[in-house]
C-alpha cells in the first residue's frame, strides 16, 4: 500500500468516526431536547430528522474529503460532489418541510378541534393544512429545480429547450389548465373557506363531514364510514349544502302524518315533555305546526335545536318515534285512516 492509498483509508476511517460521534452527540442532544415538554422541539423531534440528518453528514463527510484532493481522478470528483450535493438538498429541503410541520403544529396547538364550539378551531386548522400542503409543493418543485442546474449537461439543455418552448409551452400550459385551475381552488378554498375541516356537508345527496382538505382532493367522511373523495374545484364550480358554515348548532325537523281528529295541543305538551326528558336538547327551538292538510291527513311539523348535526339526527328519531307510541297508545283515533261511506240503495229502490 503506498502512501497516498494509506492517506486515503486514514481519512476515510477518521471521517466516519467523526461523522458517527458528531451524528451520536446531535442525535442525543436533539433526542433529550425533545423529552422537555417545554422545549419548542416536539417529543419525537430527534426520530423524524434521524435520516436526513445521517445524510447531511454524510454529504459533509464527501466534501471534505474532495476538497482534500484524496482521489486520484477527476472524474471521481466529479461524480462525488454531484451526489454530495444532491444529498445536502435533499437533506435541507427534509429539514425544511420537518420545520414547516413542526411550526403548524406548535401553532395549532391553542385550536381544539374536539371542543363543543370549534368554529374557529376548524377556521385556523383548515388554513393552516392548505398552506402547509401548497408551502410543501412549492418547496419540493425548488428543491428538483435547484438540483437539476447542478448538472452542466442538464442546465444546457435546459436553457437550450427554454428558448425554443414557445409552441411547447403553449401546448403544456393547455395541458396544466386542470392541474392549476385545482391548485388555485385549493388557495381559494383556505382563503374564503366555503368548507373548514369537520364540517358537516351534502355532497352528491351524500351526507358527511370534511375529514381531509388537500392540495388537489377533499376527502368527506361519509355517515357509513365510506370515503367520497372530491376534486377542490368541486366546492368552487358546483353547489353544495354546508350546515355548519357559522356554527355548528342546528334546527331537526320531524314530520308526522295523522287524523284530522288530533288533539293538537295534547300533542304539543308531549313534544315539550320529551325535549325536556332528553340531553340531546340544546333548550332553544320547540315548536310544533300544522303544516299541511290533504283530503286524508294532516301534516303536522316538529321543530327542534340540537348542539349539533350529528345530535339533531338522533333527537329526530327519538322525537318521533315516541310521539308514534304516544298516539298509539292514548289517541289511536287520530292515527291516519281512509273512510269509506256505504249507502243503502234497497230504501231508495223500495
Amino acid at each position: 500500500m503506498n502512501s497516498l492509498q494509506s492517506d486515503v483509508l486514514q481519512f476515510l476511517v477518521a471521517g466516519i468516526v467523526i461523522l458517527l460521534v458528531v451524528f451520536a452527540v446531535s442525535y442525543y442532544v436533539l433526542k433529550k431536547l425533545g423529552k422537555n415538554p417545554k422545549n419548542v422541539l416536539p417529543v419525537n423531534f430527534a426520530n423524524r430528522i434521524f435520516i436526513p440528518l445521517l445524510i447531511f453528514l454524510g454529504a459533509l463527510l464527501v466534501k471534505a474529503a474532495i476538497l482534500a484532493r484524496l482521489f486520484h481522478y477527476d472524474y471521481t470528483y466529479e461524480i462525488l460532489g454531484n451526489i454530495s450535493t444532491l444529498a445536502i438538498i435533499l437533506s435541507v429541503t427534509w429539514f425544511i418541510i420537518v420545520g414547516l410541520r413542526i411550526l403548524k403544529t406548535r401553532m395549532l396547538l391553542k385550536y381544539d378541534v374536539s371542543a363543543e364550539d370549534n368554529l374557529s378551531a376548524r377556521k385556523r386548522y383548515t388554513q393552516y393544512n392548505i398552506l402547509e400542503n401548497i408551502a410543501i409543493f412549492i418547496i419540493v418543485i425548488l428543491a428538483i429545480g435547484i438540483s437539476l442546474m447542478t448538472f452542466e449537461g442538464i442546465r444546457a439543455i435546459g436553457v437550450s429547450v427554454l428558448t425554443s418552448a414557445g409552441i411547447a409551452g403553449i401546448i403544456l400550459g393547455f395541458s396544466a389548465q386542470k392541474a392549476i385551475g385545482t391548485l388555485l381552488a385549493s388557495i381559494q378554498i383556505a382563503i374564503t373557506q366555503p368548507i373548514r375541516i369537520d364540517d358537516v356537508v351534502i355532497v352528491d345527496e351524500e351526507w358527511g363531514k370534511i375529514e381531509e382538505i388537500n392540495l388537489t382532493y377533499v376527502v368527506v367522511k361519509i355517515w357509513d364510514k365510506r370515503r367520497l373523495v372530491v376534486p377542490s374545484t368541486y366546492f368552487i364550480e358546483n353547489t353544495f349544502q354546508n350546515w355548519t358554515r357559522e356554527s355548528a348548532d342546528i334546527l331537526g325537523t320531524v314530520f308526522i302524518y295523522t287524523d284530522y281528529q288530533v288533539p293538537f295541543e295534547a300533542l304539543r305538551e308531549e313534544l315539550t315533555r320529551l325535549l325536556k326528558s332528553t340531553p340531546l336538547w340544546d333548550q332553544n327551538v320547540n315548536v310544533l305546526q300544522v303544516t299541511d292538510t290533504t283530503e286524508h291527513s294532516v301534516q303536522i311539523r316538529a321543530l327542534m335545536s340540537a348542539k349539533d348535526s350529528g345530535t339533531a339526527w338522533d333527537l329526530r328519531v327519538f322525537i318521533r318515534e315516541k310521539l308514534l307510541v304516544f298516539l298509539q297508545e292514548n289517541y289511536p283515533e287520530s292515527l291516519p285512516r281512509t273512510r269509506i261511506s256505504i249507502k243503502d240503495y234497497t230504501k231508495e229502490t223500495s
